[in-house]
């Protein structure tokens, strides 16, 4: 037999076995069902390894039925475009997390999620938070889970403060500007800002808690002309001005702004509980000497929080029975109330997953300030990015730069916003 001939055979024969089963071997197991996962909890993020080590159980646990598959995403503000991205173009990932505001609540409609409204009322649901579940109902519909709740109060260094002769954080702005005076003359700039990213997110902050005090817990109901919005620009551009944050604050990102506060050249910064662990990691010192307070009363209200559900967790839909089951036990373990709880004191994040705290727990201590700054608000306001359409927070770091780089004024800053608006 000729070596052409030889080679027919062994073809004809890896064919006849990709088709049938190998003599003796019995039926073929069924495929294993392999779910991605975009992730952003990865690398520095301080729940990362605590998401592996859950995802891996899970794995372990359904070895050769199911598997988790984490596709890391270190970029926050890449990781929503490229989820946006993907969303307006049909096609959902597996596995994935996203911010619920008014734009992505449009994704609701159709098939392009997965619906959990049944399984949460079969039980699930008892797990959660009742109003972060509610928030994440829409026309009746559960189409994603809420995960992750954000409150962001200012943080502030005690230790600059001692040093600058501040002995408590001020109530009132006036105060507040006394103290950035103080500060300044030790050397120190009062605050953390930045304009990089997809939505400025710390000044982002700042500016909604300005708001909040100005404008009231329904602010983001009024209309452009309300004189809250430009009350609360003039105070952020004071802000930008005269030494009260960094030089490099315009065009900075999350890094930049976070970085300065770590390493002790910023006395106030505002973020959320996730950044707890980051902190406590990377700048120990600092994280020794942090704590929080709501900001200082600029208007006729005080006493309030920026809080909104961060994070909610969403699927791909798909008609695939056995896919579709898949999903959800992976879902129902990444929420069990011990894997939250896992989750939840490792990185110091806060959950809408109710789980039990027991004398054996360690809770820490700046998490539980978080805690009790939720519980001492006198009320809650949702920041831009899940209040405004995706327009307006795409052009809040251009109306900031226009408003410091080029002098304009606080109602030329709120023009810009209202330009954006496409309502």
């Amino acid at each position: 037999m000729n070596r052409r001939a030889l080679l027919g055979l062994f073809l004809a024969f890896l064919l006849l076995v990709s088709v049938f089963p190998v003599f003796g071997a019995g039926a073929a197991e069924p495929d294993e069902i392999v779910l991605t996962w975009p992730c952003i909890w990865v690398g520095q993020d301080s729940k990362a390894d605590t998401i592996a080590q859950i995802v891996d159980s899970f794995n372990e646990q359904h070895a050769g039925e199911i598997r988790v598959e984490i596709e890391p995403q270190p970029d926050y503000d890449g990781y929503e475009d490229t989820i946006r991205t993907r969303l307006a173009a049909g096609q959902a990932p597996d596995i994935f997390t996203f911010k619920l505001s008014p734009t992505t609540a449009a994704y609701y409609s159709g098939d392009l999620l997965m619906d959990f409204t049944d399984e949460l009322a079969a039980g699930w649901g008892n797990d959660f938070n009742p109003g972060n579940l509610e928030t994440s109902t829409v026309d009746g519909k559960t189409k994603s889970i809420p995960y992750e709740i954000g409150i962001t109060p200012i943080w502030y260094n005690t230790e600059l403060f001692a040093q600058a002769g501040i002995d408590e954080f001020p109530t009132t702005m006036d105060e507040f500007w006394e103290a950035a005076e103080k500060l300044k003359a030790e050397g120190i700039y009062p605050t953390s800002q930045m304009t990089g990213g997809t939505n400025s997110w710390t000044s982002m902050l700042w500016y909604t808690h300005l708001l909040g005090s100005y404008g009231g817990p329904d602010v983001w109901e009024r209309a452009w002309d309300c004189p809250a919005f430009e009350k609360a620009a003039a105070d952020l551009k004071r802000m930008y001005s005269d030494g009260n944050t960094t030089g490099d604050a315009i065009g900075a990102d999350a890094g930049v702004s976070g970085g300065h506060y770590q390493a002790g050249r910023t006395a106030m910064f505002i973020n959320g509980a996730w950044y707890i662990g980051n902190i406590r990691d990377n700048a120990p010192d600092v994280y020794e000497v942090t704590e929080l307070a709501p900001l200082p009363q600029a208007g006729d209200h005080s006493g309030h929080q920026v809080g909104w559900l961060h994070t909610n967790l969403a699927a791909a839909h798909t008609d695939d029975p056995d896919r579709r089951e898949a999903v959800i036990k992976f879902l129902q373990y990444l929420t069990k109330p011990e894997n939250a709880k896992l989750v939840s004191l490792d990185a110091g994040s806060l959950l809408s997953i109710e789980y039990e705290i027991t004398d054996d727990d360690v809770v820490d201590p700046l998490q539980q300030q978080f805690i009790e700054a939720g519980n001492e608000a006198k009320f809650l306001i949702d920041h831009m990015e899940a209040s405004m359409p995706v327009d307006v927070v795409y052009e809040l770091g251009q109306a900031i730069g226009s408003m410091v780089l080029e002098d304009k004024s606080p109602v030329e800053f709120v023009r810009m916003l209202e330009g954006a608006d496409p309502r």
